[in-house]
């Protein structure tokens, strides 16, 4: 099927919105903000396409108007976006930037103008270069930082918040970032990576607690998930890819909803745990009002001596791949949904915060014919509705992203964008995909 008409068959009260992030839209070269570590990490040759960088972006700073009326013409009812913690503080900490202020009151007033519900995310990546130089999240101090940057957010805009996330894919910031070196900072050290494994999710536990105390009822944490699959039967392989599993999805769901950390990966991090880390756990397994699971693909695993430390790395798959290079697996996301209601979050709402994939999109006569995102977005929507159908408690889905923008290491090359950008000229082109999602919404 090549049309979304799915969409009319969700419950009337089912939020569908888009989702974007700060460093990849905004441009940071815009309103006095500050630097994050994504600037300091592209800086490096090698370590992003191009050598590129966020500084213009989208010009979102600039275009936010044209962009929420893209939102709100399309006919979704919420918008997923992230406060830009350099911005805000250009030095991490210390003296607030007043442009940073008037940008997002001015954003947030637009999307209550055009009844957009607001779904804020208070970090999604860009770190201060200041804390950067600080150990960044291997410092317990910029876990505390971060609770200070959160008062300042419920202060000045937690009135016109529908809801709020305190982290954005913590296994991104803390392993992709530290172990496999793929993000910035580009570390590639054990030691470094349990760390922020760790001080990630005290972090959230901070940040919520501070949450709490504006008396704010809709807060939550956005999850990164992968199938992890073994590469076949042997013992090896079924062991190395529960390891895995553990490492990308458990620790994280066992930790916020047992306050715990799980058994076989706990083992292998004792010795590089931060010290008397216990006694965090209550922090970080407090209650939060909703969760939110980004999805886009699944993982092989296969013993590997060669692994330093883990033993085991991920193989290529068989099925097709989006310009990602990562494997289209629907089934995923039902699997990883259900998984995480039936043995964690229980009763709490879940929100499918991100799914979507890169197509090698370009405009021809003014359209941008992307036919292959919109099966895409149909294969994934049936799963949705079956869990629905299960009586799992999924309560919203955010396509990931309303702009082709700036994907990190990948730099512009990967566009996964409803509306095509040109990123000269910042013209937008809004894609087959938006228009199908707007004849669906818009029941046309």
């Amino acid at each position: 099927m090549s049309n979304l008409e799915i969409i009319k068959q969700f419950p009337s009260d089912f939020l569908f919105g888009v989702a974007t992030s700060s460093y990849q839209i905004e441009g940071n070269s815009y309103g006095s903000s500050g630097t994050c570590h994504w600037d300091d990490f592209a800086k490096n040759t090698g370590n992003v396409i191009n050598n590129e960088n966020g500084s213009i972006a989208c010009s979102h700073y600039i275009k936010y108007q044209e962009d929420i009326d893209l939102i709100a013409d399309a006919g979704f009812s919420a918008y997923r976006f992230s406060f830009s913690w350099p911005r805000i503080l250009p030095q991490g900490k210390g003296t607030i930037n007043p442009e940073a202020i008037s940008f997002y009151d001015r954003l947030l007033d637009e999307m209550l103008q055009k009844d957009l519900k607001p779904f804020g995310t208070l970090y999604h990546w860009d770190l201060p270069s200041a804390f950067g130089k600080k150990g960044g999240w291997k410092n317990s101090d910029t876990t505390k930082w971060f609770a200070d940057y959160t008062d300042i957010i419920m202060k000045r805009f937690s009135d016109r918040l529908y809801s709020l996330a305190t982290i954005n894919e913590p296994w991104c910031v803390s392993w992709l970032s530290h172990y496999l070196g793929e993000h910035a900072p580009g570390e590639k050290n054990v030691a470094s990576a349990i760390k922020t494994m760790h001080m990630i999710l005290l972090a959230h536990g901070r940040a919520m607690q501070v949450i709490r105390t504006h008396n704010f009822k809709n807060a939550g944490i956005v999850l990164n998930k992968q199938l992890v699959v073994p590469f076949d039967e042997t013992e090896e392989s079924q062991l190395a890819a529960s390891v895995s599993d553990e490492i990308h999805n458990l620790w994280f769901d066992e930790a916020i909803f047992k306050g715990r950390y799980p058994s076989k990966t706990l083992e292998m991090f004792q010795k590089y745990m931060p010290e008397d880390y216990e006694t965090d756990m209550d922090m970080i397994s407090q209650s939060i009002d909703w969760v939110g699971v980004n999805y886009y693909t699944r993982s092989i695993i296969k013993s590997d001596k060669t692994e330093p430390f883990l033993g085991f790395s991920p193989v290529k798959g068989n099925l097709p791949t989006t310009d990602m290079g990562w494997e289209i697996y629907p089934e995923g996301l039902e699997y990883l949904v259900k998984r995480l209601h039936e043995h964690h979050s229980k009763s709490i709402p879940i929100f499918i915060t991100e799914n979507g994939m890169a197509n090698n999109d370009f405009v021809e006569n003014g359209i941008v014919d992307d036919i292959r995102r919109i099966n895409y977005y149909y294969t994934h929507l049936q799963k949705v509705l079956r869990l629905i159908e299960a009586n799992v408690p999924v309560k919203g889905y955010f396509a990931w992203s309303l702009l082709d923008n700036f994907e990190w290491a990948f730099g512009y090359t990967k566009r996964f964008g409803l509306v095509h950008v040109n990123f000269v000229t910042q013209k937008r082109t809004p894609k087959r995909s938006y228009y199908q999602f707007q004849k669906s919404l818009r029941n046309q």
